[in-house]
């Protein structure tokens, strides 16, 4: 059985390519870029762990579901940001100065 780790902030030294005097937005950026990269790795895991199991090569099925569920939710939490991100600079080019 696999252990189920917990979520830790994530501090700005394990940003890569950042450092302390970085413009406010590149600092935004590779967080971003940072939490892509996760969620391809989480999407190709649950890949790998699905064939693993169609192929017949030692997976078994709640592994391939656990990947493949934390592949889905990294996804749906992308999916959430993008709309807030989308709806707050939506509201922001409506505001009339």
């Amino acid at each position: 059985m696999l252990p189920i780790s917990g979520v830790t902030p994530i501090q700005t030294s394990q940003i890569s390519g950042t450092s302390p005097t970085a413009q406010p937005g590149a600092l935004f950026a590779a967080l971003m870029r940072n939490a892509m990269q996760q969620m391809q790795t989480l999407e190709s895991k649950a890949t790998q762990t699905v064939d693993g199991l169609i192929t017949g090569n030692g997976t078994d099925v709640h592994t391939a579901m656990i990947a493949t569920q934390k592949a889905d939710l990294a996804f749906e939490m992308a999916l959430a940001f993008r709309n807030k991100a989308v709806g707050a600079y939506q509201q922001l080019m409506s505001t009339q100065f």
